[in-house]
């Protein structure tokens, strides 16, 4: 039977399916039930920043309409700031450890960044509970038509050097597509410090309900067709950093995890798979991985990875834009 397992972060997991952070990662019974399943590793729920500074603000103003601040320089201010941020940092340290004594396979932390606040320092107090590595989940949002990129940018590398100042586990870096120069930010990542980076991050997308003329929700869940981003860019990158690249998003069945590896990528972060499907569809999926391997005579995942990365396939151009244009030439 081939073997599966693979190496991420320095980690050594018996396959490379991920359950990417969620709901599906936030109790113990799932995430002990995600193993049962199959999983190689999980990563937590995100502890979110913008949760933590809402909900501060929220108890601050709760404070005032009770007339418990009296100026601005009260310590009630600081007394509540830090009372909600330790209480869910509690709350978050509590899921870590029960998880550690409960499954055998990797609990990757995930810290849900905005900004490079000092509360980061949580970072040491999540490696001290027992989390095998940290996701830092990052999106700065460019509101600041001031900023240039380089400023926007920077700050996902001082949020990655501040979280390395203080822990030893690997900590990797999972960001959106959108930047200029997608492929210098990853590199950049790297020199940061970073031990991996996960390609790419599933957005919360607006609506409009043309009927009621109201903004909402787009689908929460990602499509197979969602691959095809990340797909290019772990294939790009692969050969092109030491790092390890984790692929995300539009990952539904063990066709879309052997292409990710195909095209270098060390693991696949899954969710929305799991989600349509209960955590039986983890199983479907590396049986498929197995079968497909037996097919091909691979004895062991490295054996095909990143056989089809830009820098190893003949028709490396494949993976740029102007094979786009050369495919819609055909129906002139």
């Amino acid at each position: 039977m081939p073997d599966l397992s693979t190496k991420y972060l320095g980690l050594t997991l018996k396959n490379p399916i991920v359950i990417g952070s969620s709901g599906l990662t936030d109790s113990v019974e799932k995430i002990v039930e995600l193993e049962k399943n199959g999983a190689g590793a999980v990563v937590l729920k995100s502890l979110f920043e913008e949760q933590i500074l809402l909900e501060a603000d929220h108890s601050l103003k709760k404070a005032q309409e009770d007339k418990m601040i009296y100026s601005d320089y009260s310590e009630t201010l600081d007394y509540i700031d830090v009372h909600v941020k330790e209480k869910e940092l509690s709350n978050y340290i509590t899921l870590i450890r029960n998880s550690k004594n409960k499954v055998s396979i990797p609990v990757i932390a995930s810290i849900n960044a905005i900004s490079d606040m000092e509360w980061t320092g949580f970072a040491k107090q999540i490696e001290d509970a027992g989390a095998d590595a940290i996701e830092l989940n990052i999106f700065v949002m460019p509101f600041n038509m001031d900023n240039d990129c380089d400023a926007n940018e920077n700050m996902y590398y001082t949020i990655v050097k501040k979280v390395k100042n203080v822990v030893r586990i690997p900590v990797s870096v999972k960001i959106s597509p959108f930047f200029a120069n997608l492929g210098k930010v990853i590199t950049n990542l790297e020199e940061n410090g970073a031990a991996g980076v996960v390609l790419f991050n599933k957005f919360s997308n607006p609506d409009i309900n043309i009927d009621n003329e109201k903004v909402s929700h787009a689908e929460v869940f990602s499509t197979p067709t969602d691959i095809a981003t990340s797909l290019r860019w772990i294939a790009i990158m692969a050969k092109r950093v030491k790092f390890d690249l984790a692929a995300s998003t539009g990952i539904h069945d063990g066709e879309a995890i052997i292409k990710q590896i195909l095209a270098g990528a060390k693991v696949t972060q899954v969710t929305s798979a799991i989600y349509k499907h209960s955590p039986e569809a983890i199983v479907t999926m590396l049986n498929f991985v197995n079968d497909w391997m037996e097919q091909k005579g691979y004895n062991y995942v490295d054996q095909f990875r990143g056989k089809l990365s830009q820098t190893k396939t003949t028709n490396n151009n494949v993976y740029e834009r102007i094979q786009f244009m050369k495919y819609f030439s055909d129906y002139s």
